[in-house]
Parts: C-alpha cells; sequence; structure tokens
C-alpha cells in the first residue's frame, strides 16, 4: 500500500477535539492544499472562509443544527460555491451546452459549482491528516439546498459577507483529537461492492 493510499485509508471523521490550537502556518498549508485542487476548465468556482472566532463558529453551530463539533474545533474552513465564477473565467460566454452549465438543465449552473468544490474539500481534509489534524466534513446545516433555519442562514451569509452568488457548500471542521475519544472501525463496503470492470456488476478481479 503506498503513502497516500495509506494515509486516505487511516482517515476518519473525528468529532472531538483537544484544547490544543492549530497553528496558522498548519492552517495555510491546509488551505494551500485546497487552492490546488484541480478544477474542470480551470474555474476555481470556490472560496474558502478560515473561522477562528468563538463568537462565528457559536453562529455556525447553530446553523448546523447545534453540532458540537463546529463549536468545539480549533478552527473551521467554510467552503463557498462561487456561481459566478464560471463567468469570471469567461465560461458563460461560450456557446457550447457541454462546456457552459447555464446552457445546460435546470439548476445545472448550481449543481455544476457544488461539484467542483468537492476537490479542493478532499484536499484539504487529506492535507490535515498529513499534518496530523483531525476534521470533520459538515453537510447538514441552513443553506439554500436544504431550505432550513434561513433567518439564521441569512445572518451567517451577512457576518460572512456572502453575496447572492455565493453558496454555503461545506463546513471543514479542524482541531487535534481528544486522546479520550472513542475509538471506531472505519466502515467500508468491499471493493467489488463499488468497483466495477467495463459495466456495473462485473467484479474488477
Amino acid at each position: 500500500m503506498s503513502d497516500l493510499l495509506e494515509l486516505i485509508s487511516n482517515r476518519k471523521s473525528v468529532r472531538k477535539y483537544s484544547d490544543r490550537v492549530i497553528s496558522d502556518d498548519i492552517l495555510r498549508k491546509i488551505l494551500e492544499a485546497g487552492r490546488f485542487a484541480p478544477s474542470w476548465m480551470n474555474v476555481q468556482c470556490w472560496k474558502f472562509i478560515l473561522i477562528k472566532s468563538q463568537e462565528n463558529k457559536d453562529l455556525l453551530s447553530e446553523l448546523s443544527i447545534g453540532q458540537p463539533q463546529v463549536k468545539n474545533a480549533s478552527a473551521l474552513i467554510v467552503c463557498v460555491a462561487d456561481t459566478k465564477g464560471w463567468d469570471e473565467a469567461g465560461i458563460t460566454k461560450i456557446q457550447n451546452q457541454a462546456v457552459n452549465p447555464s446552457m445546460q438543465a435546470k439548476n445545472a449552473l448550481l449543481v455544476r459549482t457544488m461539484e467542483q468544490v468537492i476537490y479542493p474539500v478532499s484536499y484539504m481534509m487529506l492535507e490535515a491528516e498529513s499534518l496530523g489534524v483531525s476534521s470533520c466534513i459538515i453537510g447538514a446545516f441552513g443553506s439554500e439546498i436544504t431550505e432550513i433555519l434561513p433567518d439564521v442562514y441569512s445572518k451567517v451569509k451577512e457576518k460572512l459577507n456572502l453575496d447572492e452568488s455565493q453558496i454555503i457548500s461545506t463546513i471543514i471542521a479542524l482541531g487535534y483529537e481528544n486522546e479520550n475519544s472513542a475509538k471506531s472501525e472505519k466502515k467500508r463496503k468491499p471493493f467489488n461492492d463499488v468497483v466495477s470492470l467495463e459495466k456495473i456488476g462485473s467484479n474488477f478481479d
């Protein structure tokens, strides 16, 4: 097993953190990993907001239905899908339905933009793991997608200076794992349940 594959296989979501603070140097390295992530058509339609203040962590925890790991993390990275990024990259001027998401089916622009943010999220979490920092991806929170807690979401967007084209896609909680955290086994489906050769149902090996 390669070092990278071992890192991926060992990584797990951690929700209980110690009081140890993550240094700015390490946070910058994690954020740089996101900046260097691949982007289709090089649109890079993402923004990352580093959250360290307890005030903002408390507000984002409220937005996340009170999830304690949001409030108790050493830092948070709010990952923003920026739909105007396509226009800034000149993609929306291309009159090709396969390339220009605004010419595709309803909501295609939102879907393709949210899809793009998946890549830097993965890169940042793996870089964090390589630096000994635990993480947890937060997906349950109020947004245009979930349509819950609209008042809190509106307050968050104002607080974070987000405009109408910018949507919170994901929140990454970061921290050093509490030594008293319960140890859990990483559970994944068997290889041949998720991997097929040439067609679904045909085993790779």
